[in-house]
């Protein structure tokens, strides 16, 4: 005969599948007291969430071209692209607890990511590998325009957190990682006869 137990109240057993209440909207700010009024970070949230969501895709992109690497050059893009994706996974994190700071709701779930990204979907495919580099370049530029934008717009609201987040990370990283892929798609030889 086996017995079974009721799990002791405020045992160690899981409270499992619980439902609850969304607290917080996306696209709201809730008031914290971090001398910015509330329309300069319901403005610094708005383009921070857009700018998170195109660094997701851009992270994304930076991953698929790294494993889908082809070529002479594999070996160098393969690590390349990884490393600027760990660095554009540093800047995703950067970006949503800015969010988090000024009171909003980062963009996380990447179906919601998918909806407002204003990236371009790539292929499902392998494209040649100057078409994975120029995607990359197009998308790095999106993202520096909106950038250099918000962090002046940002300023300009005295939100120097956001500012300084955008210029040092945002618009730093994604120039020099520009400059690199750039480079690689330099039509020059090695040697010359």
């Amino acid at each position: 005969m086996t017995t079974t137990h009721s799990p002791a109240p405020g045992g160690s057993q899981p409270r499992l599948h619980q439902k609850g209440q969304v607290i917080q909207e996306f696209g709201t700010v809730k008031q914290f007291p971090i001398g910015l009024s509330y329309e300069a970070r319901m403005y610094s949230c708005q383009r921070l969430n857009q700018l998170l969501a195109d660094t997701q895709i851009l992270h994304g992109l930076y991953k698929k071209h790294h494993w889908l690497m082809r070529g002479a050059t594999f070996y160098q893009l393969h690590l390349v692209l990884d490393k600027h994706a760990g660095e554009q996974l540093d800047i995703v994190d950067a970006l949503a607890e800015r969010v988090q700071t000024l009171g909003g709701v980062a963009v996380g779930d990447p179906r919601h990511v998918a909806e407002i990204t204003s990236i371009p979907r790539p292929p499902d495919g392998v494209e040649e590998v100057p078409a994975m580099l120029s995607r990359l370049l197009e998308a790095h530029e999106n993202i520096l325009v909106a950038a250099h934008d918000a962090a002046a717009r940002a300023a300009g609201l005295g939100d120097d957190g956001t500012n300084d987040l955008l210029v040092s990370q945002v618009i730093r990283t994604g120039e020099l990682q520009a400059w690199f892929l750039a480079e690689h798609l330099v039509d020059t030889p090695l040697v010359r006869s």
